[in-house]
């Protein structure tokens, strides 16, 4: 019931609490309605207060200059009634006023002039400097565009006051100024004090986040971009208050090519299509959704569904025509108010944008609204080369085609596409230089063979293989049948042992009939064919020998060097026995039987042997190749990198450089684990661009870059780290990978988190356990993220969404019956997070229920950790009435840590008693039992001594605390001295030097206290 003022005032209290929002602000409402019921008005001056800030801050701005008109009318008829707060916030709040007029098109400009000059004489009357005055005439001007270099230099030439804007607010319109005159490095560098959060308020550093986007990326400043991107949308999203910053982050989407999130940003903001109660902000929020929507429509994506006003479903155009005709009709309303263009030059500034990149900006987030053409491909180096050239003239085509294929040049692979289309379209002419139209058939389907293996589509791939086998030998080819006949039984895979009964049955029967007559070969059957078709070429290079002439019409038109081509099928044939021993070798794993390791070994050495042989260096690096990949498995590092070496120094000697990128990147995961990263950097860094600059898109980009990013976290370049790991997301995102995206994610958090981008790590991470993006996952990774998400949110100090995940993930793995130490832990920590977040019952109920399943699964240090996490929550939160139950959590504590048996793993026991003693002498010193305190610090100090080397940092914080006592509440200085010089030196021995200068520093204190007290 709230019919007295103190249960008016309890209520405005647990309102005040609430998150701003529509249910704060209807309380608000309400409350303020129960106000006007008392006599006295001083109730009702802090539920109008209380309410004037709920608009504010979710955006009524047509609303609060009504409320505070209330306001002003109690303070001229009884100032008295306002406390020293109350009476300041007046004042301030003309300011907020000022502001939602100015917001409101349908308020003349006269009218916000007279405000401010109203403002002006209230200031002067009770004595306050005109500096904030200054401010408001110049944020008119700044919104007209009249007159705003003279207004700025009035304001900026102003001390400031009392009731200047917060440091943090002002420094951003003075760089929203610099930015408007096309300054943006001098707006970046005056942000930085607010976006390294050095000055900050309840709008910062959010809004400036907002703001400096556009600036980041047209200064390349990309790494930064991306990380206030992650961390000020999360702090702006769903917030009406904060409307015209989301759409910000919408333009900042469209202009690093990142055009699916901006679109699930748009779905999770639908409710800010009927925030209208600020139009400024509004339309600044419509003008980031029409750039969006443009750029999609322009993209050819008319019919996309997109999120839009609730009630009906949108597809991009006509959600751009609908948002196209408000922004009109709001720009239309602002200029003719201001009698200016200004508002619909900013905004038609703004929709001229074009994407600043050439490829999506890698943000590390798994999107799960994807646009539904196929993206630019992920930024590649700057020192790449243009992708192949496709001629226009179809010999030309076929010719470039068939000397890149010969030279084994990755890039072919676009050449060939380019002829398939041709052909299927019409516009291909052949002509007879190109040899027999069979031909083309054979070396399309030879083609399409590849491409189908590298989709580990293999039985598809040895149907087309075959196909085009068939078709050389029909041509007179015999050695090019031969090569691609080995190649089709080394692509083959073989049915696993489950499936060995059926291979030759009618269901194997009936699926190789239907696939071509590809029946499936198990491992021995692969195994015999490939040496047949070995003896096959042996008796070939008799009858057919490498310098013989032309078989045939096919033979001369395919083959420029037809004693290189002849070679190189008889190499493929020993190629291809190599590279099926090997696949048989991994298919065995650790148990492989010596036979297949000798097969294997004897192929790499005929391979080695013939290539050497026939002077075929490149085939040389292969065999090579395939040695170290023998040796990394068997940890002969040395050896496998001086195999890899060499094969590099092969492929130079062939003059094909496009083939080195692999060896270089498994060469730089070798020295990795030779602990030489700075040489593993280079080479990744090498691969890549070789990789993109010869067009090779069989190349593992998404494993490389994920390799590279560890290698430069080795480093210490921690912003190499994050973004090649996000590029390596982001390609495994495109083909597919959902588990190893998400590993990479996972590795990428690790690096934000380690190095204290909490923000940015947990962004990632409420990406990674949306509903759809961890449905594709399996469920240990996905409680290991929520367990990540829940711990960053605690360090964010969002207590309650973290406790509200931990009890996502309690339910999780509440029934791993075989993992049940993850529910002592994910209980135990579930309860202090509940804690932390001030839910008192439903903490007690998870640390009861904590205790039961620590009878089950034990984990006493984690349980030892929670109840002395109770016992400092409880003091912080009750002062001196929760001492009793601080006092008991911790003889809960001693009593855990006795009923541990000795030897007990994980469980430390000097390490258990010490940070017991510690926290004990902790909550006795905040009751101020100070004597009780020291005793139990000094318990503290003893018994980390009892862990050597290992205790000497908890033993150098104990004795802190313990002079902290002894000294500034006992005035002991003399004692304290003595123990912080002690403390001091054993510091130094142990090379703790941080922890050394702490203790330094307050001995230095006390001997300056001590001086002056004599």
């Amino acid at each position: 019931m709230l019919d007295t003022p103190e249960a008016v005032i309890e209520a405005l209290r647990e309102n005040h609490d609430r998150p701003h929002g529509p249910q704060r602000t209807v309380a608000a409402e309400e409350l303020v309605e129960a106000a006007g019921q008392f006599e006295k008005p001083d109730v009702l001056v802090t539920a109008l207060l209380e309410l004037m800030t709920a608009y504010e801050f979710t955006g009524e701005y047509r609303k609060s200059p009504v409320v505070f008109g209330r306001l002003l009318r109690l303070w001229d008829e009884s100032p008295e009634e306002f406390s020293e707060w109350e009476a300041h916030q007046v004042y301030w709040r003309f300011k907020w006023v000022a502001a939602s007029l100015l917001d409101v098109p349908e308020v003349p400009l006269t009218s916000i002039r007279g405000w401010i000059d109203e403002t002006l004489r209230r200031y002067e009357r009770a004595g306050h400097g005109m500096q904030p005055v200054a401010a408001m005439r110049y944020h008119v001007a700044a919104h007209t565009g009249a007159g705003v270099a003279d207004a700025y230099d009035l304001w900026i030439t102003r001390p400031r006051t009392e009731l200047s804007d917060c440091e943090a607010c002002e420094t951003r319109h003075l760089a929203a100024y610099r930015m408007n005159g096309g300054d943006d490095a001098g707006a970046l560098d005056t942000l930085r004090p607010v976006l390294d959060e050095a000055i900050g308020c309840t709008e910062e550093p959010q809004v400036s986040q907002a703001l400096a986007l556009g600036a980041l990326l047209r200064s390349g400043r990309l790494d930064e971009a991306r990380s206030h991107h992650l961390t000020g949308y999360r702090r702006v999203r769903g917030n009406t208050g904060m409307q015209a910053w989301v759409g910000r982050h919408l333009e900042f989407c469209v202009l690093s090519r990142n055009e699916g999130r901006g679109l699930e940003i748009l779905a999770e903001n639908r409710p800010l299509f009927e925030a209208t109660g600020a139009p400024l902000a509004h339309l600044d929020f419509l003008t980031g959704v029409e750039l969006l929507l443009a750029r999609i429509v322009e993209d050819g994506h008319v019919d996309t569904v997109v999120a839009g006003p609730p009630g009906r479903s949108w597809t991009a155009d006509e959600l751009l025509a609908h948002v196209r005709a408000e922004a009109d009709r709001l720009t239309a309303a602002f200029d003719a108010r201001n009698g200016t263009t200004a508002v619909g030059d900013r905004r038609r500034e703004r929709l001229s944008q074009r994407p600043l990149l050439d490829a999506p900006l890698p943000l590390g987030l798994r999107t799960s609204v994807a646009r539904p053409a196929t993206a630019a491909p992920v930024t590649a180096p700057a020192t790449a080369a243009p992708a192949v050239a496709i001629p226009e003239d179809f010999v030309t085509l076929v010719r470039e085609a068939r000397r890149m294929a010969s030279a084994g040049h990755p890039g072919d692979a676009r050449l060939w596409t380019r002829i398939a289309e041709r052909l299927a379209d019409g516009s291909a002419v052949h002509d007879d230089v190109l040899g027999p139209r069979e031909l083309l058939r054979a070396e399309l389907a030879e083609q399409r063979a590849g491409e189908l293996t590298m989709a580990e589509r293999h039985d598809e791939a040895t149907v087309e293989a075959r196909r085009a086998a068939e078709l050389y030998e029909r041509l007179g080819m015999p050695w090019q049948a031969l090569s691609t006949r080995a190649r089709a039984l080394a692509w083959m895979n073989p049915p696993a042992d489950g499936d060995a009964e059926q291979a030759g049955g009618a269901e194997q029967a009936g699926d190789a009939e239907q696939a071509g007559g590809a029946e499936r070969l198990d491992s021995d059957g692969i195994r015999d064919a490939l040496d047949e078709l070995l003896r096959e070429a042996e008796q070939l290079c008799t009858e057919v020998p490498f310098t013989g002439e032309a078989l045939g019409a096919a033979e001369a038109a395919a083959c420029d060097d037809l004693e290189q081509e002849r070679k190189l099928a008889y190499l493929t044939v020993c190629y291809a026995r190599t590279y099926a021993a090997y696949q048989e070798l991994g298919r065995g794993g650790p148990e492989a039987s010596p036979g297949a390791l000798e097969r294997f070994e004897r192929c790499v050495r005929a391979l080695h042997t013939e290539a050497e042989r026939l002077s075929v260096p490149h085939q040389l690096a292969n065999a090579r190749q395939f040695v170290a990949d023998l040796a990394g498995r068997h940890g002969d590092l040395v050896r496998a990198e001086e195999s890899l070496r060499a094969a590099l120094k092969d492929l130079e000697a062939a003059g094909r450089p496009w083939r080195c990128p692999r060896p270089r990147a498994l060469l730089a995961q070798i020295l990795m684990a030779r602990e030489r990263p700075r040489e593993a950097v280079e080479l990744l860094h090498e691969a890549i661009a070789d990789a993109v600059r010869y067009d090779d898109a069989d190349f593992p980009m998404a494993p490389t870059y994920a390799m590279l990013g560890h290698a430069v976290s080795h480093l210490g370049d921690h912003a190499a780290a994050v973004r090649h790991l996000s590029e390596a997301a982001a390609r495994f995102d495109q083909s597919g990978a959902s588990e190893e995206a998400a590993d990479v994610r996972l590795q990428l958090v690790d690096v934000l988190m380690r190095t204290g981008q909490h923000a940015d790590a947990v962004a990632v991470l409420e990406s990674l356990v949306a509903e759809e993006a961890a449905a594709a996952l399996d469920e240990r990774m996905v409680a290991q993220a929520r367990l990540m998400l829940a711990r960053g949110l605690r360090e964010l100090e969002e207590f309650l969404p973290s406790a509200e995940e931990f009890l996502r993930l309690a339910d999780a793995v509440s029934g791993w019956e075989d993992d049940a130490p993850i529910q002592t832990m994910v209980t135990a920590d579930t309860a202090i997070a509940l804690a932390l977040a001030d839910r008192w019952d439903a903490a007690g109920t998870a640390y009861e229920r904590a205790l039961a399943v620590h009878a089950q699964a034990p984990n006493p240090s984690l349980l030892r950790h929670m109840m002395c996490e109770f016992a400092r929550l409880v003091m912080n939160a009750q002062g001196m009435e929760g001492l009793e139950t601080a006092l008991r959590h911790l003889a809960d504590a001693d009593a855990l840590a006795a009923s541990v048996p000795e030897g007990t793993e994980g469980f430390a026991p000097w390490f258990e008693r010490g940070t017991v003693h510690y926290r004990r002498g902790r909550v006795l010193a905040e009751a101020e039992r100070f004597e009780e305190a020291l005793a139990e610090l000094e318990a503290a100090v003893a018994a980390h001594e009892q862990g050597g080397e290992e205790g000497e940092s908890a033993r150098a914080e104990a004795v802190r605390i313990a002079a902290l006592i002894e000294g500034g509440a006992l005035r002991r200085f003399e004692e304290a001295i003595a123990r912080l010089t002690t403390a001091v030196a054993r510091c130094q021995k142990a090379g703790l030097a941080e922890a050394g200068q702490i203790l330094d520093a307050l001995r230095q204190d006390y001997v300056s206290r001590l001086a002056e007290s004599r």
